[in-house]
């Protein structure tokens, strides 16, 4: 079956230069100009796939994410109008599957739409073991076993590892792994992700000092760097 997706964005340009670059991959596109369409679209079943902007007329994209994620769970990508961590947290934090900052390159938007529906139609794929050259990470056991030794591993710093391996390469900001791992308490300092690094560093690191894979990006957050591609994915 040709997977549908629904574009809503107010902007008519944007709409057709989604829709031209998703038809030509091969999708079949619905649009939507403001929230209360986009809604009623979304929630009719016949879409795979729903790519949100954040200021739409009539509901906003975080009125639309909310009331969705109360009856689907269809993949959700969302659309925000600058690189603001408030507006990732939040659409993170409401349920949203992925995002893209304006101005976007339409193929990144393409690429994002096919991975959210291959993890959607494949859940028995997703990896429930991470396997790298010096260590591995197993979900279902909890276990961290680190050069052939199992590494006791509290569960936050578990999940924020479990988290950054599962995502190797991407630059998660101390905003965004306080919402994903901690739930986004707001009482809870930014700076728990940097102890929590510094403590997995001493866990996981031949030289905590001189890290390979759990990066610092200056400015930004952090990174997982997997050295290769991870066995379990």
């Amino acid at each position: 079956m040709v997977p549908r997706v629904l574009v809503a964005d107010d902007e008519a340009h944007i709409r057709e230069l989604l829709g031209l670059y998703l038809r030509r991959e091969g999708f079949d596109v619905v649009e939507a100009a403001d929230g209360e369409a986009a809604l009623e679209a979304a929630l009719c079943g016949d879409v795979d796939l729903v790519v949100l902007d954040v200021l739409l007329p009539r509901k906003d994209g975080w009125q639309v994410c909310r009331e969705l994620r109360q009856h689907s769970r269809v993949p959700l990508l969302m659309l925000t109008a600058r690189d603001d961590e408030s507006d990732v947290v939040v659409g993170l934090e409401l349920g949203a599957d992925d995002y893209v900052t304006k101005p976007f390159s339409p193929r990144e938007v393409v690429a994002r739409a096919r991975a959210l529906l291959r993890r959607a139609r494949e859940p028995e794929q997703v990896a429930s073991r991470l396997q790298f050259p010096d260590f591995s990470v197993d979900q279902a056991a909890r276990e961290l076993v680190v050069r052939g030794r199992s590494v006791p591993c509290p569960a936050k710093e578990f999940d924020l590892l479990w988290l950054l391996a599962e995502n190797p390469r991407r630059v998660f900001s101390r905003e965004q792994l306080l919402a994903l791992v901690w739930g986004g308490v707001e009482h809870i300092e930014p700076r728990t992700v940097d102890v929590h690094i510094h403590r997995l560093r001493e866990r996981l690191e031949l030289e905590p000092a001189r890290p390979r894979h759990l990066l610092t990006v200056w400015g930004v957050g952090y990174k997982f760097e997997p050295g290769s591609r991870p066995e379990g994915r």
